[in-house]
């Protein structure tokens, strides 16, 4: 076994071609006549040199779990791993514990099925609703992106096994993403786009990151010297190794030199028989004097620093037996933590008794998470319809029949068959206004609440549509909702939407319509449990929006997206700068349909007692958040920062810190207090971070506008 002492020792005894093997991955192990992977399913393997006594490591996707062969061949035995709710959906929680619980679970199952790194958690920023993996990053914020990432990556390092942020950096579309040239200025970068991998690094020190594919700034990420090496690691601190995203391209040297220090999977030829076989490029190129071999060896210690801590350098005995059960558990805290109530006219919680009609395919064809190396194969996944009835709440059974008879009727058709892609299976959407307006008043008069699914899916390789059953609901999804409204309505019931969605859809147009909407995302294998937990009042929603819910796709800043020509695009301008989300809609006067930090509950919350003090070079803000509701809740209390007018301009405000509250019963209060570094309140000017003197304003509340107590301070200097 090798130690972390020896490694400069074993890289002197390497020949030039073992020190280009441990720089580069086996590829895909099991294509293209590779060898059988160790871990059927996982996405690469690195190069093992049995003569020096070092292994191969294993490495596997899985920001939402871990991706992996559920069935292997040959083998009666299941592998399967839990499927956790999307990223987005743990942002939700703004609970740094219950991303951590999540990240020890994740962990263990890594740790136990035989990978030594997770190719997760996945940062970019939600700059615009329609990029394809929004449901796989975090937030439109850089601070709450960056807490939730490093909480999570405690949580799976805590397990011995490493994490990979990832993709590193702009890469916020799929259209185009092997070749999209993103142009952004450097301010915009510093505050916005690297700033969530800035504090993950520097707070949770990952073992590993992932450079994107697209360029930054005319240059490819994976050869960019001054993000990979200048930002990285010389003002940032990292101190693991840095790995291309698979396939990227385009000169191996380059990342080299770079300090992308491993080329993933490695044998690109194979799939493109234009490429080169990135070890013996990388030989001639430190032949022929092209690459000095000194960074070749830096770039290969930088690899076997950090894989001499993994399970496999390690000689670990996995034992393909995660404790799927606990971690099931967890899986459901952190969706029940995660789901929003963003409408609520007194239709929710409908109570254990309510007789309820379902309507939308979603209650079936349920949506645990997105496509890609996003997805996951757990054991099960509890269907909202499945977990209404586990629950045992009153659901119509003829109503659910009605939909389980047409769904498979037109599924058996050419038009609407489910569609198997490269990423995963793609459910086409199927029209929902399948019942006449008769039959939905016959379900009207025998039942006391209607709920309506919508559904949205998205994945890898693919962006959203501004079109209407995408980001704008389908003109079959209307009419379901003008037919159930009228029909409920004017019997006096209620009726609520549910969102199982990734990121965000129009609302303004339809949510008059309905007394309820719950925002339950895409919540994983427990996404039925859940859903009948809120829905039954078992258990309040305490979850926030870590993204803005635009009135209508044409508010939305990020008018260049997905890049120009727009059949073709090359490159995509970051011309909004630092406006990304609520910055821009708060400092340019904006309506949102739903603000960056909303959420409702079905208790209510009041903010007492701020206090504000200047102690050296930070502020400490206290304040107390009391339950004033009749139901034990918890409470996400948000602190803003309005900074002075300056030289520099500035958003109306930044969120500075975040904090969740226990579970409050009612008139139980809690006292919190937060300190805000000064160096937290800079901006980057082009060449260096800057704090302006003046008053700044202290703004406490429920959200980004929901501002419940103020205060000041000043810097004088």
């Amino acid at each position: 076994m090798v130690t972390l002492e020896e490694v400069p020792d074993i890289v002197s005894k390497m020949t030039l071609e073992e020190k280009a093997r441990i720089v580069v991955g086996v590829g895909m192990p099991g294509m293209f006549g590779n060898p059988p992977p160790r871990v059927p399913g996982a996405a690469g393997e690195t190069h093992p040199i049995e003569r020096l006594g070092i292994p191969s490591a294993v490495l596997a996707d899985g920001p939402a779990g871990l991706r992996i062969n559920p069935r292997r061949e040959n083998d009666d035995k299941t592998y399967h791993a839990t499927a956790f709710p999307v990223e987005t959906m743990l942002a939700s929680t703004w609970n740094r514990e219950i991303l951590e619980a999540v990240g020890r679970c994740l962990g263990e199952e890594v740790r136990e099925y035989g990978v030594d790194i997770l190719l997760a958690p996945a940062m970019n920023i939600h700059r615009n609703p329609l990029c394809g993996r929004n449901f796989e990053y975090y937030s439109e914020d850089p601070l709450l992106t960056g807490e939730m990432a490093a909480a999570f990556v405690k949580g799976v390092q805590s397990q011995g096994v490493g994490t990979c942020l990832k993709h590193f950096a702009a890469n916020e579309q799929e259209t185009n993403r092997h070749l999209i040239d993103t142009l952004v200025s450097e301010r915009a970068l510093r505050e916005i786009y690297l700033k969530g991998f800035e504090i993950a690094v520097r707070k949770s020190k990952p073992w590993t990151v992932m450079s994107a594919y697209n360029k930054l700034n005319g240059q490819h990420c994976s050869q960019n010297e001054w993000l990979l090496t200048k930002v990285l690691r010389d003002d940032w601190g990292f101190e693991g190794f840095v790995m291309t995203d698979w396939f990227a391209k385009d000169d191996p040297v380059e990342m080299m030199r770079a300090g992308n220090d491993m080329i993933m999977p490695g044998k690109a030829y194979q799939i493109d028989p234009k490429r080169k076989d990135e070890v013996e490029a990388i030989i001639n190129a430190v032949k022929e004097g092209r690459l000095d071999e000194e960074i070749l060896i830096r770039n290969v210690k930088n690899i076997l620093r950090i894989l001499v801590n993994s399970p496999s350098f390690k000689g670990y005995k996995y034992s393909n037996k995660p404790d799927l059960d606990a971690h099931a558990r967890v899986a459901y805290e952190a969706g029940v933590e995660g789901v929003i109530l963003l409408k609520n006219n007194g239709a929710l919680p409908v109570g254990r008794d309510a007789r309820i009609a379902l309507f939308g395919t979603g209650q079936i064809e349920t949506i645990k998470g997105g496509t890609g190396s996003g997805d996951t194969h757990p054991r099960y996944v509890i269907s909202i319809l499945d977990g209404m009835r586990e629950r045992r709440l009153r659901v119509d059974e003829e109503l659910a029949e009605a939909h389980a008879k047409y769904l498979a009727e037109i599924r058996s058709t050419n038009e609407y068959r489910i569609e198997k892609t490269v990423f995963g299976e793609i459910f086409k959407p199927v029209p929902q206004d399948f019942l006449s307006e008769e039959e939905i008043g016959r379900f009207a008069e025998r039942n006391d609440v209607a709920i309506i699914l919508i559904s949205r899916i998205s994945g890898e390789g693919y962006d959203r549509r501004p079109e209407k059953g995408d980001f704008y609901l389908s003109d079959d999804e209307i009419r379901l909702i003008e037919r159930v409204s009228k029909a409920f309505h004017g019997r006096g019931k209620k009726v609520v939407a549910i969102l199982n969605i990734g990121s965000p859809i129009e609302v303004v147009s339809w949510r008059s319509m309905v007394d309820s909407i719950l925002l339950t995302w895409q919540a994983g294998q427990e996404t039925g449990r859940i859903v009948a937990d809120i829905v039954s009042g078992e258990r309040n929603p305490s979850g926030k929006l870590p993204t803005s819910f635009p009135m209508d796709y044409s508010d939305v800043p990020s008018w260049s997206f997905p890049g120009e020509p727009k059949d073709n695009p090359q490159r995509v301008a970051y011309d909004e700068g630092i406006y990304v989300g609520y910055r821009y809609y708060d400092t340019f006067g904006v309506e949102p349909a739903y603000e960056f930090g909303f959420g409702l509950s079905y208790t209510s919350f009041e903010y007492r007692n701020l206090k504000v003090e200047t102690l050296d070079n930070r502020v400490v803000v206290s304040f107390e958040v009391v339950n004033a509701g009749s139901l034990p809740g918890k409470e996400v209390a948000q602190i803003y920062v309005r900074a002075p007018k300056g030289r520099l301009d500035k958003p109306f405000q930044e969120l500075k810190e975040f904090h969740k509250t226990r579970l409050l019963n009612p008139g139980e209060k809690e006292k919190i207090t937060v300190e805000l570094g000064f160096n937290s309140l800079a901006s980057y000017d082009g060449e260096k971070w800057v704090v302006e003197k003046g008053e700044y304003e202290v703004r406490v509340g429920s959200s980004s506008r929901d501002i419940r107590l103020i205060g000041r301070f000043t810097i004088s200097q």
